[in-house]
């Protein structure tokens, strides 16, 4: 490839070597009145340690460098090299679109296994450095997602609270109700709001009775009144996972970064939510 043959660098090259010939130009005129030129004129009424200022006019020629700067940038950006012209970033951007195009495609209704192998390479590249291998969450270091979507998951945010998610209605506070009546809402939610089933079926009933405390921030329906809070209602299921990888959290060793910025696909974090959940079986 001829790279003067290329507008854009040829028209680079020009501008470098217009830059150097003013400068030189400019720098040898200043040198010169520096030499020989004495200072006159009517000073300014400010003054500064004794140092006062002349009125002098703006320069003509750095106002006409001023101005003509500012026109050839409007023509450079909408004229000789368009905002919408060729780049390689844009050329990386959109092969990274049709590749995505492509793997959504090709993946668009895997089975069940196809889901978990998916979502374990995932796992192990972008959560076993904080979650560990086997997602215990690295002795506290992070969340233990070998127990996540269970019951005694449940409980424990009841009891201990849980932050860092940064939803408007803010963090769920420690304290909310004591270890029995955790395990009664834990019970209530699991069989009759996610759906997942519950070990404590005599527990339901009084669940049932407490569940306004939740409902205040997440909803009747649980699914958390329009993004005001986190929608639990698929806790225990790959949909909250991949909800949680689109939303972020923060955490004991640092900020787990929201997967919404197309790092990740929709089927690939669904596929995540998968594996997490086949933890903790």
């Amino acid at each position: 490839m001829n790279w003067l043959n290329d507008n854009v660098n040829l028209l680079g090259l020009l501008g470098a070597a217009a830059i150097i010939i003013i400068t030189v130009f400019v720098v040898g005129k200043y040198i010169k009145q520096m030499k020989t030129d004495k200072s006159t004129g009517e000073l300014a009424d400010e003054n500064w340690d004794g140092i006062g200022e002349y009125k002098n006019p703006l320069p003509v020629g750095w106002a006409l460098s001023f101005i003509g700067t500012m026109i050839w940038a409007l023509w450079y950006f909408f004229i000789g090299y368009p905002l919408n012209g060729y780049s390689q970033i844009g050329e990386y951007n959109e092969e990274v679109a049709a590749y995505n195009t492509k793997f959504e495609s090709k993946w668009a209704n895997p089975d069940d296994q196809t889901l978990l192998g998916m979502g374990e390479g995932v796992f192990l590249v972008q959560c076993a450095p904080c979650h560990g291998i086997i997602g215990d969450g690295i002795n506290g270091k992070a969340a233990d997602l070998s127990s996540w979507g269970t019951e005694e998951a449940i409980v424990n945010t009841i009891v201990k609270g849980s932050k860092g998610m940064n939803y408007p209605l803010g963090e769920m506070p420690a304290g909310l109700l004591d270890k029995d009546s955790a395990k009664a809402v834990a019970a209530y939610m699991t069989e009759k709001i996610t759906k997942t089933g519950t070990k404590n079926p005599a527990l339901v009933a009084t669940g049932e009775a407490l569940w306004a405390t939740c409902t205040a921030c997440h909803g009747e329906d649980a699914k958390g009144m329009g993004g005001s809070a986190p929608d639990i209602s698929r806790y225990g299921h790959p949909e909250f996972v991949a909800s949680v990888l689109n939303h972020g959290k923060k955490g004991m060793i640092g900020d787990m970064p929201k997967f919404n910025d197309g790092r990740l696909s929709d089927i690939q974090k669904l596929a995540v939510g998968k594996y997490v959940n086949s933890l903790t079986q």
